[in-house]
């Protein structure tokens, strides 16, 4: 048998240091065993998904070095590896499912189901859908059909017994069958929830190894139940520990940052960072901290893997780069690395016309673009101290517009403005006056190069993690009877 791994990322966003983390894995587990690792694109969600997610996933993965056999911009015998483009497929197995009475029409209208919702919370049972349309005869069902009664197809779930879910790391796990949900498998729009596509997908692209996080570890059930459903093996199944915040908490964006390319932009060299996310969850044989990739790959064993919850620590991670930088490069490769980094000309020309009016001299470039070329700033609460605008008005601006920033589909200057100048009509402020606390926190100054297109060129996860430690610094400060807050 030829291992085949996969990843298979949700190009809704900016790519995920967890999406690094989980490919990391399987790529050693097809590579060690002589197999192939394959990447496929998951973008059944149309409204958030965005073909510039997807281009900074691939670009970022790459950059880590995790080269995959097959996917969407290699291509290979199995695609296409973009499940937009594979929604026929998978109304034809929907179809067999309600054939074969494994699946059913779910004619509940969302209102309906919200109430359910409501009366299941109030009474202190678990959530889920009751089977109502369960109960409905062919010939009810049918008319409902024919009127054009808008539907989806939710899968049947046995209401008594256990799911045995077989995982390499944790071993046998009994998960009852009356927790499950009846999970929707093809919404009302035609397109496939994760759970159909996923298990599709796998089978049809032949993938023997399930390796993902284990908040996935519930819905093993329905994966399994669609398995035996079409007749297929279950392929075999690994759940890794999820990536921790120091408190203990799930990775999140708003406690750390989760981007791939802040940690790029932030001069980490992606050696580095493979290693970081290697150690995570496992170890070398000889108990060595630092290893390349291929070191991982060859060494590589299941059995290495602890389900300890593992602590994304950015301070072990800039101890573990610095290592590299020292011990791995010589004076010429540190400088190429340099140059890469962010003297190459692509950078250097996004930020040459937001400077070149604003300079007689070259030599004044440094004190004006040095915010472009820094991690954090330098920065001190009276720095943002500033006649029009309290600091317990700026903590609520600054805690605002991060939400605002979060909820970005496109990170662009014009998405950017809207967002500032949103929050400073509703702080009722003119924007000029609105945005100086903004550029002390981005750029470090009042003068500096404008604000929109600066924000731009830094990248989300940079702008938000000096925006965070800017309110961090400022809340330090201030009386603690302000409540302005963020998440």
């Amino acid at each position: 048998m030829t291992v085949r791994t996969r990843v298979a990322p949700s190009p809704t966003g900016d790519p995920h240091v967890g999406t690094a983390y989980t490919a990391l894995f399987n790529y050693c587990v097809a590579r060690h065993a002589g197999g192939q690792f394959i990447l496929r694109i998951e973008d059944t969600d149309v409204a958030r998904s965005n073909p510039q997610s997807q281009a900074a996933i691939l670009e970022s993965l790459r950059w880590l070095g995790l080269e995959w056999d097959e996917g969407p911009d290699v291509g290979g015998p199995h695609g296409p590896y973009q499940q937009s483009l594979r929604s026929e497929t998978y109304r034809t197995y929907a179809a067999q499912l309600l054939e074969q009475g494994h699946a059913f029409r779910c004619f509940c209208t969302p209102e309906r189901l919200e109430q359910l919702r409501s009366a299941q919370q109030r009474a202190g049972v678990r959530p889920g859908y009751d089977g109502r349309c369960l109960e409905l005869s062919p010939a009810e069902a049918e008319t409902l059909r024919a009127n054009s009664t808008p539907f989806v197809v939710r899968m049947r779930v046995p209401r008594e017994g256990i799911c045995v879910v077989n995982d390499l790391l944790r071993g046998r796990i009994e998960i009852g069958w009356e927790t499950v949900d009846m999970q929707v498998l093809l919404k009302q729009d035609g397109m496939p929830t994760y759970h159909l596509a996923n298990v599709v997908d796998d089978r049809l692209m032949e993938i023997t190894h399930v390796i993902r996080g284990e908040e996935w570890i519930s819905s093993a059930p329905k994966h399994i139940l669609l398995y035996n459903y079409f007749g297929w093996p279950v392929p075999a199944l690994c759940h890794l520990p999820l990536l921790r915040n120091p408190d203990k908490s799930k990775l999140s964006k708003r406690r750390n940052p989760t981007s791939i390319l802040y940690y790029r932009r932030m001069g980490y060299l992606p050696e580095a960072l493979v290693n970081y996310l290697g150690l995570m969850a496992w170890s070398m044989p000889d108990g060595e901290e630092k290893f390349t990739l291929a070191q991982m790959a060859g060494k590589f064993d299941l059995k290495r893997i602890s389900l300890g919850g593992p602590v994304f620590d950015i301070k072990k991670l800039t101890w573990l780069n610095g290592r590299w930088l020292r011990e791995n490069l010589s004076d010429e490769e540190f400088a190429e690395r340099v140059q890469e980094w962010a003297l190459n000309r692509d950078y250097l020309m996004r930020i040459v016309p937001l400077v070149k009016s604003r300079v007689s001299l070259l030599s004044e470039l440094g004190p004006l673009t040095a915010f472009f070329l820094s991690g954090d700033l330098n920065l001190n609460p009276k720095d943002f101290d500033d006649k029009k605008m309290s600091r317990d008005v700026i903590c609520k601006a600054f805690a605002q517009v991060l939400a605002g920033l979060d909820e970005l589909v496109t990170w662009n200057k014009e998405a950017i403005t809207a967002v500032l100048k949103q929050s400073a009509d509703a702080f009722q402020f003119k924007l000029r006056d609105f945005l100086r606390p903004f550029y002390v926190a981005v750029a470090g100054s009042t003068t500096s190069t404008p604000l929109f297109d600066s924000m731009e060129i830094l990248g989300r996860d940079l702008c938000r993690v000096r925006l965070r430690r800017a309110l961090e610094l400022l809340q330090t400060a201030r009386p603690a009877t302000t409540d302005a807050e963020v998440d």
